[in-house]
């Protein structure tokens, strides 16, 4: 027959019960209590880079200014900051922002966006990919690597239709270098088994060279549903609703940037990383 234990255990007096739960009340309170002086280390919800939050602040900051603008006034400085490349067949001067946005548009064109939507699935592709690109690059090399992302996107673009007449806008093509940078290293990670590096230091995890790159079929892959989800965005495939016309040639150049431009910009030391044991 099953006991509920009362019989095995010794009558204890009045002061033998306050005693022994007062001796484990201190033994509990030291397991509980971390030792003064010690510093309890915890992990943030949110691991984003100061130089992701700067940029995500610049573009929420430059669409609500925007938004706030008289129709007229806010078609004018869209106008302005875009990239227009019937700029480049002499009509700068006939266009907002005159011969001086012919220079500045290849670098205000990021900064502008059609749609909260627009703006919005821009967002999150930056904090995916441009969390851990940061992480490893530094701010100011991620500065410098998604401008020129994008600018090399918006040169493609300028190649496919030199002299439309129609704005780009958009941090799609600095995004898209930052997929492209990303590639570099992420499949690194994976075949250690080390994916938590990406979270807590990229600069651990060994660069493939732009060859094995380019020879990794992950890589290739990669690459070629990027290339096609762009090429049926073209039809309104994945648009989610946005407004106007995909450039997906900004995304291509872009992403091309990225993935061929990447070690130009790596400072990360080239060891192996470390092991699972190793992590804190």
């Amino acid at each position: 027959m099953p006991s509920d234990g009362r019989g095995l255990l010794p009558a204890l007096g009045s002061d033998d019960v306050a005693s022994f739960v007062n001796k484990h009340r201190v033994r509990l309170r030291h397991r509980s209590t971390p030792e003064r002086g010690a510093v309890e280390h915890r992990e943030p919800i949110f691991n984003v880079p100061g130089g992701v939050l700067a940029t995500l602040a610049i573009l929420i900051g430059v669409h609500i200014t925007l938004s706030l603008l008289t129709p007229e006034l806010r078609e004018w400085w869209i106008l302005t900051l875009a990239f227009i490349p019937a700029r480049y067949a002499g009509f700068a001067s006939q266009l907002p922002g005159g011969d001086t946005a012919a220079v500045t548009s290849f670098v205000t064109h990021m900064a502008v966006h059609a749609d909260i939507v627009h703006l919005g699935f821009n967002a999150v592709w930056l904090l995916a990919f441009g969390s851990v690109l940061c992480a490893r690059l530094g701010n100011f090399r991620f500065f410098a690597f998604s401008i020129l992302g994008g600018i090399s996107g918006a040169l493609l673009f300028l190649a496919f239709n030199f002299g439309l007449a129609a704005p780009v806008i958009g941090a799609s093509g600095a995004i898209s270098a930052m997929m492209g940078g990303v590639m570099r290293f992420l499949f690194n990670a994976v075949d250690h088994r080390q994916g938590y590096l990406l979270r807590k230091e990229p600069r651990a995890i060994p660069r493939m060279s732009l060859m094995q790159a380019l020879g990794d079929r992950r890589v290739i892959f990669f690459s070629l549903v990027f290339l096609g989800l762009n090429l049926l965005a073209t039809i309104g495939f994945g648009t989610f609703g946005a407004t106007g016309a995909i450039a997906w040639e900004a995304h291509i150049g872009g992403y091309v940037f990225g993935l061929c431009a990447f070690s130009l910009f790596d400072s990360a030391t080239q060891n192996d990383p470390p092991s699972a044991a190793q992590r804190d």
